[in-house]
C-alpha cells in the first residue's frame, strides 16, 4: 500500500500561499474592496426599523476560493485516473520507494522556490502557458465580477493558472493512485491556501505587503524545505511512511 500523507500538502498549501499573494492577491482584494454594499432592513419586536450593511464581499472572495479549490480537486482527479496503472504499480515496492522520494524531492524543490533560491519550477510554469491560452478568453463574460456565481466560475478557471506550485503538488496527486486520492490531495492543498487568501481579502494591501517580505517567504520556504529533508531522511531509514498514518491517502 502506497501512503501519502496529507499534512505536508497542508503545509505546502499553508506555507506557499505567499506565493499565491502574488498570484492570486490582486483578484481577492478587487473582490472584497470593489464590493458594493446593500442595505438590509430589520425589523425588531418593537417595530422600529433598523438598518444594517452588509458587504458582498466576504461572499464574493468564499465563492472565488471555492471555485478554486474546486478547480485544484478536477485537476488533481484528472492526474491520478489518467495513471491507469498506477494501482497495480503501487504494490511493487519499487516503485513504491520511488513515489514517496519524488514527492519529497518536490517538497524540496517548493521550498527552495519560495526561497528564491532556485527558480526550476518557474520553467513548468512556461508549459502551462499553453492551456492558459485556451482558458482566459472564457474570463471575459466573467467581468465584472458583480454577482457570486461569476466569483464562483471566475475561482473555477483561475484555478488554471500556470503555477509551478500547484503543478508539483498534482505530481503528489497523481501518485495517489486513484482518482479520489487525487481530489483528496488537491482538496487539502486548496485549503492550505485559503486561510491567507481569506485574509487578504479582508486586510487587504496592507497584509499583502507584508506577507511579501523576504523574511516571511523565506521562512515559509524552509518550513516546506524541511518537510522534504525530513521525509527523505526517514526513508533512509527504512520508513517510506508520512509523519501521522492517520492522515494519508491510501492507494491498495
Amino acid at each position: 500500500m502506497m501512503s501519502l500523507n496529507l499534512l505536508p500538502v497542508f503545509v505546502v498549501g499553508l506555507a506557499g500561499s505567499v506565493h499565491c499573494i502574488g498570484m492570486c492577491g490582486g483578484i481577492v482584494g478587487a473582490l472584497s474592496a470593489g464590493a458594493p454594499r446593500r442595505t438590509i432592513p430589520i425589523v425588531p419586536a418593537n417595530g422600529t426599523a433598523v438598518l444594517a450593511l452588509a458587504d458582498s464581499g466576504v461572499a464574493r472572495v468564499l465563492a472565488y476560493n471555492a471555485g478554486r479549490i474546486g478547480s485544484y480537486m478536477v485537476a488533481g482527479a484528472l492526474a491520478a485516473g489518467l495513471v491507469n496503472g498506477a494501482a497495480s504499480l503501487a504494490r511493487i515496492a519499487a516503485w513504491q520507494g520511488f513515489a514517496y522520494l519524488l514527492a519529497n524531492f518536490m517538497l524540496i524543490a517548493l521550498g527552495l522556490y519560495l526561497m528564491d533560491a532556485w527558480r526550476g519550477l518557474a520553467h513548468v510554469e512556461q508549459a502551462g502557458k499553453m492551456l492558459w491560452r485556451r482558458v482566459q478568453p472564457l474570463m471575459r463574460p466573467l467581468l465584472p465580477m458583480d454577482t457570486l456565481p461569476k466569483a464562483f466560475a471566475l475561482g473555477g478557471l483561475w484555478g488554471w493558472v500556470p503555477c509551478g506550485m500547484v503543478y508539483s503538488v498534482l505530481l503528489t496527486a497523481l501518485l495517489s493512485g486513484s482518482a479520489a486520492g487525487g481530489a483528496a490531495v488537491m482538496l487539502v492543498f486548496g485549503l492550505g491556501t485559503l486561510p491567507m487568501l481569506l485574509a487578504l481579502g479582508l486586510a487587504g494591501t496592507r497584509l499583502r505587503a507584508m506577507l511579501q517580505q523576504r523574511r516571511v517567504r523565506l521562512a515559509c520556504g524552509l518550513l516546506v524545505l524541511a518537510f522534504g529533508l525530513l521525509g527523505i531522511a526517514r526513508y533512509a531509514g527504512g520508513l517510506q511512511h508520512g509523519w501521522l498514518d492517520a492522515l494519508c491517502v491510501g492507494a491498495a
